[in-house]
């Protein structure tokens, strides 16, 4: 089966979350109340497709549902955290900070279910992180200011969550390939009360004072930033390996660059384009055409492919 189609589904869908930043940024809302508000908004649109799903394939195992459910713990974590960390260290720096989903997602991969990690993948790593340094303006920083050491702790968790959510429902869409928006939907459930959970620890959920204008924003971030991204991710990634799914992400710091600088007249520097260039490249070398192999999951069963 051709890679082609699944790497596609991927950078759709990180195309959806690369707008994610500029949607929080217009809709102006706390960042707990943001964090929440993008999970149970999108809970509300997944639940009449899981039961269409439902109806069509079965529901889906207990197994499956527990997968989610953990996942989406590990999620709700990564937003709490992201959108914490921005407040510390500024949106460039945590946008570099949570891209260490790139090393967790293939590591977490090769531990627990033994698949390997292409070579190619290991050589171009550092100019991939370099790369994503550069975009996020991390060299352009000369003084980080005395939160830097929160703000940093904050962006590596949030860079664990977000891996281990990838790893998470990878392995789980895997062994029920019919059902995607079922896991979907119990994660983003379970994403929603972790985040309200974090919240009563960071300052609550604050509703009034939201304005219509803002909830449209909030309820596109639902739409397209939770659900339609996660859909298309996770579509593609379980037929990818996890290095190239997470070498593939990496494009979305750079697409939320372009956004930036397209919707909110944000113009990038010499070194953030030069950063952009620099992924562009690492992540062509990492996946070229004709190269690409399915995951080999040690301890994953799988269905059987369809030509053999």
């Amino acid at each position: 089966m051709s890679e082609t189609g699944p790497a596609l589904a991927v950078l759709a869908g990180a195309l959806c979350l690369s707008a994610s930043a500029i949607l929080v940024a217009l809709a102006d809302v706390d960042a707990a109340t943001t964090a929440v508000l993008r999970c149970g908004i999108a809970v509300a649109a997944l639940i009449p497709l899981a039961m269409h799903e439902r109806a069509r394939h079965g529901p889906l195992s207990g197994r499956g549902a527990g997968w989610a459910i953990v996942a989406g713990v590990a999620l709700g974590i990564d937003y709490a955290a992201w959108t914490a960390s921005i407040y510390h260290v500024g949106a460039g720096i945590s946008t570099v900070l949570i891209n260490v989903q790139v090393i967790v997602l293939p590591l977490l991969a090769f531990v627990v279910d033994r698949e390997r990690i292409d070579r190619r993948f290991v050589v171009t790593l550092p100019v991939m992180l370099l790369g994503i340094s550069l975009v996020g303006g991390l060299w352009d920083s000369a003084e980080l200011g005395e939160q830097a050491a929160t703000g940093t702790l904050l962006g590596l968790v949030a860079g664990i969550g977000y891996g281990a959510y990838l790893f998470l429902t990878r392995r789980a869409t895997s062994r029920e390939p019919a059902r995607m928006t079922q896991p979907l939907a119990w994660a983003t459930a379970s994403a929603a009360g972790t985040a309200a959970a974090i919240a009563g620890y960071s300052g609550g959920i604050h509703l009034s004072g939201i304005t219509p204008r803002s909830w449209g924003f909030l309820v596109a971030l639902a739409l397209l930033g939770q659900v339609a991204a996660w859909l298309l991710i996770h579509h593609g990634s379980v037929r990818l390996e996890p290095a190239t799914t997470g070498a593939l992400l990496l494009i979305q710091p750079v697409l939320a660059l372009a956004l930036a600088a397209t919707i909110l007249a944000e113009h990038p520097t010499g070194s953030q384009l030069l950063g952009a260039l620099a992924v562009l490249v690492a992540v062509a070398a990492s996946n070229r055409p004709g190269h690409a192999r399915r995951s080999r999951a040690g301890c994953v069963s799988r269905p059987p492919p369809r030509r053999r």
